[in-house]
């Protein structure tokens, strides 16, 4: 993997659904990045913008969907596009949102299918976005379990939609994003429900029944990070959406998740966001919602 694509930590938690974020905009500014969530993206009015999918790349029309799989690299950039008006609405979605069990029956093989070639990107055609551009565009206006239902809806009729055309010839599922390890995954587990609390080397190490060294190499073969950065990474997560849903101050959510002082926690998230938290938070303003 290129180092200069970033991993992407979206303030999607695992109780919730799926998230929408809307907005119009004059440009596009977010670079090249990956994340394991699902992410359906309707794009207005760019004519003359650039695409990356995976190793795909366009320059793309007026309207456009794409559906894009776990940790696959994609942006959009701003290149020839010369609107003041961009509409964008993004939908993630956990990528076990749906249980492997449940995606195995009969009237889920549609949507099976989609997911699996969302791991090379899927164009869908300008029919079947004239047809359900409405339908995402308002989706932000339901709520709870109806949300929900139309979500799966729309997934439905995507998967079943005619000339959807796949993007990048790799697939970029890469290896090293599956940790498929027990231990990797208790220690994951432990850290996402402590980020609060100081955690140490040698408590997760104890947890993974591995002597601190062995843990350490371990965590880096496995994820590519090292353990502290693979806790950064979840306190940022819970700190980006805190930034996003709440009114606390930036010191209040730093200190909340488990950073020891406000100018270390601004350092990592600007090395990491490209951003100020005060300017993330300025940049996600009452547009995004969590179902």
């Amino acid at each position: 993997m290129n180092n200069n694509i970033i991993r992407e930590i979206t303030p999607l938690t695992q109780n919730d659904c799926f998230t929408i974020f809307s907005r119009t905009k004059k440009e596009f500014d977010f670079p090249l990045h990956y994340h394991e969530e699902y992410e359906l993206n309707l794009i207005l009015n760019a004519k003359g913008a650039k695409r990356i999918v995976g190793d795909h790349i366009d320059i793309i029309d007026d309207a456009e969907l794409v559906f894009v799989g776990s940790n696959l690299c994609h942006a959009w950039f701003t290149h020839q596009c010369e609107s003041e008006e961009i509409t964008e609405v993004t939908i993630q979605f956990h990528k076990d949102l749906f249980d492997a069990k449940l995606m195995k029956r009969n009237q889920l093989s549609l949507i099976r299918n989609m997911f699996e070639r969302s791991q090379k990107g899927i164009l869908f055609s300008p029919e079947t976005i004239e047809r359900l551009k409405p339908r995402i565009l308002t989706l932000n206006q339901k709520s709870g379990f109806d949300s929900v239902l139309e979500l799966l809806s729309i997934l439905h009729d995507l998967s079943s939609s005619r000339n959807m055309r796949t993007l990048s010839d790799a697939s970029f599922s890469n290896e090293q994003f599956n940790y498929n390890s027990r231990r990797i995954e208790k220690v994951f587990e432990y850290m996402n429900n402590n980020y609060n609390k100081q955690i140490t080397l040698a408590e997760v190490s104890k947890i993974a029944s591995m002597p601190e060294v062995s843990f350490s190499r371990f965590v880096k073969k496995r994820t590519g990070n090292t353990f502290i950065d693979s806790l950064n990474e979840i306190r940022l997560g819970h700190a980006t959406r805190m930034l996003i849903d709440s009114t606390q101050t930036v010191a209040e959510i730093a200190y909340k998740c488990g950073f020891n002082n406000i100018s270390n926690f601004n350092r990592i998230f600007k090395k990491k966001k490209n951003c100020t938290p005060k300017e993330f938070r300025d940049s996600f303003s009452g547009t995004r919602i969590f179902i």
